[in-house]
């Protein structure tokens, strides 16, 4: 079982920038993708980004793209998200979970979700 704890939300006006951190233990964590998810209050949680094993091999949602950056850093067993240019439409809880295998990229393939972190972009 793996255990993630998101952190480094918080509230920052549009253009701005914050970079949220997804600190896991109790799996090897360099074994698996990860991947960060959102849910915003009425809709359904939607996939943000992916990344494989390695690092080498990412995804992201068409409204994310040129503006967030996932990336991971084994030694520390920790995901980010660089999120810049924020929008008030990125307002939403950010979730990091782990993907079933090395290079999962399909939202139903993720899980062991995180308590969240909340982002909130004024405008």
């Amino acid at each position: 079982q793996v255990q993630l704890v998101e952190s480094g939300g918080g509230l920052v006006q549009a253009g701005g920038s914050l970079r949220l951190s997804c600190a896991a233990s109790g799996r090897t964590f360099s074994l698996y993708a990860m991947g960060w998810f959102r849910q915003a209050p009425g809709k359904e949680r939607e996939f943000v980004a992916t990344i494989n094993w390695t690092g080498r091999r990412t995804t992201y949602a068409d409204s994310v793209k040129g503006r967030f950056t996932i990336s991971r850093d084994d030694a520390k067993n920790t995901l980010y998200l660089q999120m810049n240019s924020l929008k008030p439409e990125d307002t939403a809880v950010y979730y990091c979970a782990v993907g079933s295998g090395r290079s999962s990229t399909s939202p139903g393939d993720f899980g062991s979700w995180g308590q969240g972190t909340q982002v909130t972009v004024s405008s």
